[in-house]
């Protein structure tokens, strides 16, 4: 009788072992496609007349140790076409460093609901991926308007 509740313990610290590495293990990443939401322009004043914005997407890479590669930063409009690829080579962001993109105040081309699509790759496995956001920020007749948001992993 104690042999078998020592088995079944021995096989219950099993189970709860190799779940609790999987669950790490599933927390690594070698890259991801993230889609970051970003706006042209909001509406604003009793016509909802377009307020323009500059959009600053930027790419950290917050792995202390390992480099990442950004393979494709696409900007897209409302519509979800593709306006513009942002990258035209695959880059590499050192550990820590980080890569901006702009789109000016004047370009209104994304609409309100714009949004990038950026990939991402390494060559091993890291619990820090890459952190993707855009600011988006503008200023016209003295009224300024900033905030930021950050991007979601569609696809490990």
């Amino acid at each position: 009788m104690i042999r078998e509740m020592l088995r079944a313990a021995a096989l219950t610290v099993a189970v709860l072992f190799a779940s609790t590495a999987f669950a790490e293990e599933s927390q690594l990443s070698k890259g991801q496609l993230i889609y970051v939401p970003c706006t042209s322009h909001v509406y604003h004043g009793v016509k909802t007349r377009p307020f323009e914005l500059t959009v600053t997407l930027t790419m950290r890479n917050t792995d202390p140790w390992r480099s990442m590669r950004l393979m494709a930063v696409e900007y897209r409009g409302s519509d979800g076409r593709l306006i513009r690829r942002m990258l035209d080579r695959v880059e590499r962001i050192a550990p820590l460093a980080s890569r901006t993109f702009t789109v000016e105040q004047d370009d209104t081309s994304g609409g309100a609901g714009a949004l990038f699509l950026v990939r991402w790759q390494a060559d091993a496995a890291s619990m820090n991926p890459l952190m993707a956001e855009a600011v988006m920020i503008g200023t016209t007749n003295g009224q300024g308007i900033s905030f930021i948001s950050r991007g979601v992993v569609l696809h490990p």
